[in-house]
């Protein structure tokens, strides 16, 4: 069978580590794939957060007011009393979802950490000592960039049998649900686009405690370029904007390589965390080792990770920019 090679990459899925099929080579190690996860981390990362037992969990329970209005009471109504109201309540949810990794060694791979391809200099080295332990580092990095996206681009879905898969809500799908969004059409970014946004907002009930725009490479010069205001000087040019000023209060911008290039999404980050469902024993993101069938090291990364975007009326997104 032919191996699947993803993209613009060497994993490759289903093979044994050999020595063969991954060879060592000396050199710095590096990878042009984005390893920074910004809204992950700024809201706690892998070992931040709060733990459920239930893979079902509360992100919001919900009440609302009647309009306001100026009471006409009587003194004689006075006496005989108000109509009873009552404030009903409703609930928002998501759910953790499984994020797993599986990693395999040969004994003849792991013995062989001195054996390289490629240019091979005197002296030159390979700077994986440990095979294992490199491929874990990846895999938990390929689980924090699965996580840093599904909390910006998740589609909801909850598991109702055991071949259906948990799925856990992302921002952009709780605004929709729930906050406030502006179509653009296809326009750039504009003042005019984010100043209506945040009126919109702040009518459906957005608190601005620390709202942070979180926006893609492109979106993120647009930004720079309505708000930049570069000061003449002969040796220095250029605007980067990490702050805007409004009429609600100070928002961030954050650039995540992980948001759409079409939409930029206002986040209230104050009610932002992911949410781990531990197993008991072994903890919220674990390595453990799986039985061994022959001369070789196998294990397995397991985590069940859902994101708590708090209710929707504190966020919104503007969607559909051009991207050129």
């Amino acid at each position: 069978m032919k191996k699947k090679i993803f993209a613009n990459s060497f994993l490759k899925i289903g093979d044994v580590n050999t020595i063969w099929a991954y060879p060592n080579y000396a050199g710095l190690i590096f990878t042009a794939d984005q390893v920074n996860t910004p809204l992950l981390t700024m809201i706690g990362g892998l070992n931040g957060g709060r733990t459920t037992v239930n893979f079902e969990f509360p992100t919001a329970s919900l009440y609302t007011h009647s309009a306001a209005t100026q009471p006409a009471l009587t003194e004689n109504e006075s006496v005989t009393g108000v109509a009873k109201t009552h404030a009903a309540r409703t609930q928002e949810k998501n759910v953790t979802q499984i994020f797993m990794r599986a990693v395999q060694a040969s004994y003849v791979k792991m013995s062989n950490p001195g054996r390289l391809s490629g240019i091979n200099t005197a002296g030159a080295q390979n700077n994986v000592p440990s095979e294992l332990d490199f491929q874990k580092m990846v895999k938990l990095q390929e689980i924090a960039r699965d996580v840093n996206y599904m909390m910006h681009n998740g589609a909801y879905q909850i598991s109702t049998d055991a071949d259906t898969a948990n799925k856990s809500r992302g921002m952009f799908a709780e605004i929709v649900l729930g906050g406030s969004t502006v179509n653009a059409a296809g326009a750039k970014l504009s003042k005019t686009l984010i100043d209506y946004l945040l009126r919109t907002m702040y009518a459906a009930g957005a608190r601005f405690q620390n709202v942070v725009i979180f926006c893609n490479a492109f979106q993120k010069q647009q930004i720079s370029n309505i708000y930049g205001y570069a000061p003449q000087d002969r040796n220095v040019g250029g605007v980067n904007i990490k702050q805007i000023e409004t009429d609600f209060g100070n928002i961030g911008i954050q650039l995540d390589a992980m948001v759409p290039a079409a939409n930029v999404g206002f986040y209230e980050m104050a009610y932002l965390a992911p949410v781990f469902q531990p197993v008991p024993g072994k903890g919220n993101l674990f390595y453990e080792e799986l039985a061994r069938t022959g001369a070789s090291e196998s294990g397995q990364i397991f985590g069940q990770i859902g994101l708590d975007h708090g209710p929707g009326f504190l966020n919104g997104s503007i969607t559909n920019l051009a991207t050129s």
